[in-house]
């Protein structure tokens, strides 16, 4: 676990300043997802923050599109993992990374990863495949150790959290695309805990997410992203916030309207 250390200078130092979409390398007749309000809005630059911004929005907004884009931008694996994976299951990435400039700060990142949900699972077995024996003369050590153990042999929650926990050593950047998918309420509380070390730590991220939960980390931009394109927002004014919160204040009413029934009479 990274040791903690109080927020100073280094850390509101970023090591990825802003990201600028550049037009002499959009495609012609370009569609998606250079079609996207969200993707056109970022030719004017977008300034990231230097210890976690968050990316929210409706589905098909551009999150994920767009964390994708700036973790391959950033030498990562589309698939997740750190600079040293290069599999590919299923080579679905856009082309938007290849228009992306990333403005990098003076400090330059020690650790780095790209963590996304839907293909975690992969990341698993290569993790696993990497640690099988050779043929050769000289072994590498085992990595699986530095993940906690087999993902394979934990829960999706669990090798999730092991990552975060063994993995991200501090003093990196981090591209997360909606972790909350394999935490429970209770460790996405202690997503933000951890979190909130590695910011301590010299960290950067970048997060897509839905949950309410993780996006209350309060060192942090919130930019939605949507017809407008992509905006400051606060965090009272997410429609994840002001939805959740309806919901818990006027649960039973909410419920009667979404299924009420035809009167069989």
């Amino acid at each position: 676990m990274a040791a903690k250390r109080s927020r100073g200078a280094a850390s509101d130092v970023p090591f990825v300043r802003a990201v600028q979409l550049l037009k002499d390398r959009v495609p012609e007749a370009a569609g998606y997802p250079f079609s996207l309000p969200a993707v056109q809005s970022l030719l004017d630059g977008l300034p990231l923050h230097p210890k976690v911004t968050f990316l929210v929005g409706e589905n098909g907004s551009g999150k994920s599109t767009l964390v994708e884009a700036i973790a391959v931008a950033a030498g990562l694996n589309a698939e997740g993992g750190s600079r040293n994976f290069r599999f590919a299951t299923r080579s679905s990435e856009s082309d938007l990374h290849s228009a992306l400039r990333l403005v990098r700060g003076t400090r330059r990142p020690r650790d780095s990863f790209f963590l996304r949900a839907e293909s975690y699972f992969n990341v698993a077995t290569q993790i696993e495949r990497l640690d099988e024996p050779v043929d050769s003369p000289v072994n590498s050590p085992p990595i699986t150790p530095a993940f906690g153990g087999s993902p394979h042999e934990q829960s999706h929650g669990e090798s999730f959290f092991a990552l975060l926990q063994n993995r991200f050593r501090g003093n990196g950047f981090y591209v997360l695309d909606e972790p909350e998918a394999a935490l429970s309420p209770t460790r996405q509380l202690a997503f933000l805990a951890r979190l909130d070390e590695l910011v301590r730590a010299g960290s950067q991220f970048v997060i897509a997410t839905h949950s309410p939960i993780i996006m209350a980390y309060p060192h942090a931009a919130l930019l939605e992203l949507g017809a407008h394109g992509i905006r400051t927002v606060a965090y009272e004014d997410t429609e994840h916030f002001r939805i959740t919160r309806d919901f818990l204040v006027r649960r039973e009413r909410i419920l009667a309207e979404l299924l009420r029934e035809d009167d069989p009479d």
